[in-house]
């Protein structure tokens, strides 16, 4: 099966049952996304056939996949972005509200729109930008 044939699958079949409600628990404790960040970079490493020595950084960006939680903030940038416009009031009212600091212990599921990357998504991140720089 072609590479391309793969990451679609994982896309369309596998991802969607990993993120299920990801605007609900985006903002869970890093060490639980962690077991479904390792379900990911699993995948990639079989899809591309990759030896033990390429970096799931590298990987994500070959397979130009998202880590778990940069693809579970935009998610929730997305879901807040509907909500905010729709017609029922109710839903609105549940999703306008300011979260609150850092380092309260109190937190919402906006907080993760707030939340810095973690280190795979910024290493990630970077060597896109580099491959940008590369192409110009």
């Amino acid at each position: 099966m072609s590479l391309r044939n793969k990451r679609t699958i994982y896309t369309m079949c596998i991802r969607p049952v990993m993120t299920y409600a990801s605007p609900v628990f985006a903002h869970a404790p890093p060490d639980l996304l962690y077991d479904l960040q390792i379900v990911q970079n699993n995948f990639c490493r079989r899809a591309a056939d990759a030896p033990w020595y390429v970096k799931n950084s590298v990987l994500h960006r070959d397979l130009e996949l998202p880590t778990i939680s940069k693809f579970m903030k935009d998610a929730s940038e997305r879901f807040f972005d509907i909500a905010n416009s729709h017609p029922n009031p109710l839903l609105v009212s549940a999703v306008s509200y300011e979260p609150p600091p850092l380092q309260h212990f109190c937190r919402r599921p906006r907080n993760v729109l707030i939340d810095p990357p973690d280190e795979l998504t910024a290493e990630v991140e970077k060597l896109i930008e580099v491959n940008k720089m590369a192409i110009e």
